[in-house]
């Protein structure tokens, strides 16, 4: 294999390269709309620089004319620059820079505009003067010597700005400038065609990289953010349910208390328990920012149920059927729903009232029922119950990924909670 054949192979492989990754960026997701705008032009430009050079390589034993073998140098000369102050353009919208007040930039494009004042004398030059190998050769160089200036500038740049930067974008910049600059200087001081293409493409291919995997990790930073907040939301809600606690129902336990401190001392007693756990439930949940065993849920709406039951005594029966309960829900899921059935179920024209609150495990979790035996109300209805309700259901989708279901009708109401499996215990 001579040297001629290997160039084709390594620019080949840049080539092969730099369509890969046009293909990645319009494709992949995760990044933001100008950074894929940049690469999509920054790889199409390599594309152009490698297969420019492929085609002299192929065709330089063929190219017998002055003008073709001119020709091809003269595109190859103002393709490979271009990527440069592009790279100068992306550090500065990275770091936030502005663009029309950047140094850095007006420094960079007089250095491009010197790079073409040499190009131009440099082919005038060489179509005049080919036969004098030395000269053409120290020209070659001190034309590169504007390139090798820019990258330098960019990797200034890039330091200067390492704070302004993510880790990985600063570490993408230094991967795309490092490399890229040396085989310039490499460049000058030996001729090898290949090593700037392949250079460039590779390192472009790790920035691109890097920078996609710095976007995404961000991306998720914002979502973990976003369910944070959303959390501290349902925990607020819950906060908010337990202040809302009717006044009314305190001050008829605490008379109904006082009356029976003479008439019945010892149920005065238990029923003073009673309350004193349902109050004690109550501001302990405010306490909670998470779910709570079901059990102790279960003690707040049973301390509940026991106060309204003295006060109603007949005309409130309450059932409950739980075998299953080593699972965890939100704080005031169960006792406002049992709440919510005694005031708008409880009908002294209509008979007792009946509740019946029920647990059982699932193939996906488990399902909490509280059925009434009152008069039910209007599902479209948007009145208090439904408040309580749609509070219940927010924190309940928020907190544990659980739903709610309503079926209300003329021989009353059930509600059923769904809790799925990653709340079991």
């Amino acid at each position: 294999m001579n040297i001629n054949t290997f160039y084709v192979a390594i620019i080949s492989a840049a080539l092969a390269l730099s369509i890969m990754g046009l293909m990645f960026t319009a494709v992949m997701p995760g990044i933001d709309l100008w950074s894929k705008r940049f690469f999509r032009g920054y790889f199409f430009i390599l594309i152009a620089c490698c297969f420019t050079s492929l085609i002299d390589l192929i065709l330089s034993d063929y190219l017998t004319t002055r003008s073709a073998e001119y020709s091809m140098l003269t595109l190859e000369c103002l393709l490979l620059p271009l990527p440069l102050p592009m790279l100068t353009v992306y550090l500065l919208h990275c770091s936030g820079d502005n663009l029309r007040r950047s140094k850095l930039l007006f420094a960079v494009v007089g250095l491009s505009a010197a790079y073409l004042v040499l190009l131009i004398y440099a082919l005038i030059y060489y179509y005049n003067a080919s036969e004098r190998q030395t000269e053409n050769r120290l020209m070659y160089s001190i034309m590169l010597v504007p390139l090798v200036g820019i990258m330098l500038l960019n990797l200034a740049g890039a330091i200067r700005r390492r704070k302004r930067l993510s880790h990985k974008a600063f570490l993408s910049f230094l991967i795309a400038i490092l490399p890229m600059t040396a085989a310039l200087i490499t460049q000058i001081f030996i001729e090898v065609v290949p090593l700037i293409d392949i250079s460039l493409v590779i390192s472009t291919l790790a920035m691109y990289s890097i920078i996609l995997s710095d976007q995404i990790e961000q991306d998720l930073c914002r979502q973990r953010e976003i369910a944070r907040q959303q959390q501290e939301i349902a925990n607020q809600r819950a906060s908010v349910l337990v202040l809302q606690m009717r006044p009314h129902f305190i001050y008829n336990t605490l008379m109904s208390i006082y009356s029976l401190c003479n008439q019945d001392p010892k149920k005065a007693r238990q029923v003073t328990m009673d309350f004193t756990n349902y109050l004690r439930k109550n501001f302990n949940a405010v306490a909670s920012d998470s779910t709570i065993p079901f059990t102790t849920e279960l003690e707040h709406t049973r301390a509940y149920l026991a106060v309204e039951q003295m006060q109603f005594e007949d005309m409130l029966a309450v059932e409950y059927d739980t075998p299953f309960t080593s699972f965890r829900l939100p704080p005031l899921t169960l006792q406002p729903l049992a709440e919510n059935a005694v005031k708008h179920g409880m009908n002294p024209y209509d008979g007792p009232l009946h509740i019946i609150i029920r647990s059982r495990r699932t193939e996906t979790g488990c399902e909490i029922t509280v059925e009434d035996t009152g008069p039910g109300f209007d599902p479209s209805d948007k009145s208090e119950p439904h408040t309580t309700l749609e509070n219940i259901r927010q924190r309940l989708e928020m907190m544990c990924g659980g739903s709610m279901t309503i079926t209300s009708g003329d021989s009353g109401t059930a509600v059923k909670l769904t809790i799925p499996d990653s709340s079991t215990e």
